[in-house]
């Protein structure tokens, strides 16, 4: 392998400055990831998405309050769900899409400090690809 990004921390250290939180198009939450957030913040799952999402087709969405950022977002605390974060705050940057659209990774290095932009498409595809398997594998009851 001849190339300077061999894993996930050549490309990304993030830099707690909330601009993920910002949601991108919508943070996604799955029905798991809705029920430990309810564990997590003592709400009822039944109410949840009516509470605290917006929907995107037929799918919720992490409502966004005025500022763009999603609605657990505290600037002074940051992320008041980090340890029951969505999965797909826990994949950022790591996502599938960049696998099979290796070019958003500038888009989205343009608005995020900690990702290091020029990076290879191959590259992008080969480590984002390996990032999906490993979660795959540890914590299959979560994606």
């Amino acid at each position: 392998m001849d190339t300077e990004y061999k894993t996930t921390d050549d490309l990304f250290t993030c830099q707690l400055c909330g601009q993920c939180c910002k949601g991108f198009g919508g943070t996604y939450v799955t029905g798991r990831d809705i029920v430990d957030i309810c564990a997590y913040i003592t709400a009822d799952p039944d109410t949840f998405v009516r509470s605290y999402c917006d929907m995107a087709g037929s799918r919720p969405v992490l409502t966004q309050g005025p500022d763009g950022h999603c609605v657990f977002f505290d600037a002074r605390k940051q992320c008041t769900i980090h340890p029951v974060k969505p999965r797909m705050c826990r994949a950022w940057p790591f996502i599938e899409t960049l696998v099979a659209n290796p070019e958003n990774w500038d888009a989205m290095a343009s608005a995020c400090p900690g990702m290091k932009p020029l990076v290879p498409p191959r590259d992008i595809m080969r480590i984002v690809s390996e990032e999906i398997e490993k979660r795959r594998v540890s914590c299959p009851a979560k994606l």
